[in-house]
């Protein structure tokens, strides 16, 4: 075991994965601003704040949307 805290910010394939969702799925939703992605700042890729991301799941398990 690692001993370390899983990170904040997960990659736009972590959360594809996460939520059953494509990649191309999270880049139209953060252009129509339903979910909305931060950027890397050096980099620009996409990263989504893992308890967004939880809430996100558990909303879309329970039936409810944003």
């Amino acid at each position: 075991m690692s001993g370390q805290a899983p990170s904040p910010l997960l990659t736009i394939a972590q959360t594809a994965t996460m939520l059953g969702v494509s990649a191309a799925t999270l880049r139209r939703w953060d252009a129509s601003g339903k979910f909305k992605a931060r950027r890397h700042p050096l980099n620009g890729y996409r990263l989504y704040p893992r308890a967004e991301v939880i809430r996100l799941k558990r909303a879309i398990e329970s039936g409810r949307s944003r």
